[in-house]
């Protein structure tokens, strides 16, 4: 980013960027369907990174059939994930607190849009201890269209009274950085698992491993 930029607000992802929860997702998924004889690969899963809950759905019965027992499967996923972070505690990624106290010392508005429920993200932030640290927050079960369309993203612009191409956009899935570059906001890929694929390189502005590494990125810039 050239220092030319001017930024009025960034915008955070929260599964996978914040929070390392994607991999207790997925072992939630895979046992919650093993117990209905189903199985969930990897590359299944993935697929459905960084899209609201309905939009999973239709994955996952596109995939295995409608009669796929889904409800079910989810409301076992989510006691399989709830039980781990309530004996382990919120998975924080590297740099989350440290871009935090940089953020709160610079005049810029930072807001949380995500593709889960607003029950579950209000409840992760909490207990990380930042829910209030947002301007705002989106969930994916107050929007209609899920990631890659770019809704959720310019609804937090709108909300916030903020111009898009002026909103740095935090994202760690290929999902979310398209709906970032489609809403005409500056998408920076945080991944620490593998490279972003040709077309999704070809459009973000950055990738970096962690947080702590954006920190520095705009302290360095701004």
């Amino acid at each position: 980013m050239e220092k030319q930029l001017e930024i009025e607000l960034i915008i955070f992802d929260m599964d996978g960027l914040m929070f390392d929860t994607e991999n207790i997702s997925y072992i939630a998924w895979k046992e919650a369907a093993n117990q209905y004889n189903y199985q969930i690969s990897r590359d299944l899963f993935e697929k459905t990174v960084g899209t609201n809950i309905t939009k999973t759905k239709e994955i996952y019965v596109d995939y295995f059939g409608e009669k796929f027992p889904f409800n079910l499967i989810r409301d076992e996923r989510v006691k399989i994930s709830n039980e781990f972070i309530k004996i382990n505690g919120v998975p924080i990624k590297k740099g989350l607190y440290e871009l935090i106290q940089y953020l709160d010392g610079i005049n810029i508005k930072k807001a949380v849009a995500t593709s889960t429920s607003r029950n579950r993200a209000l409840n992760l932030l909490s207990l990380a201890e930042i829910d209030g640290f947002f301007d705002y927050i989106l969930c994916g079960d107050e929007i209609e269209n899920s990631k890659p369309n770019p809704e959720i993203f310019l609804n937090v612009a709108d909300k916030l009274q903020c111009t898009p191409s002026k909103c740095l956009v935090l994202e760690d899935s290929e999902t979310g950085i398209s709906a970032a570059y489609q809403a005409g906001m500056i998408p920076i890929m945080i991944s620490d698992l593998k490279e972003p694929s040709e077309e999704i390189q070809s459009i973000i502005h950055c990738r970096m491993d962690n947080l702590l590494d954006v920190k520095s990125f705009l302290e360095e810039n701004f």
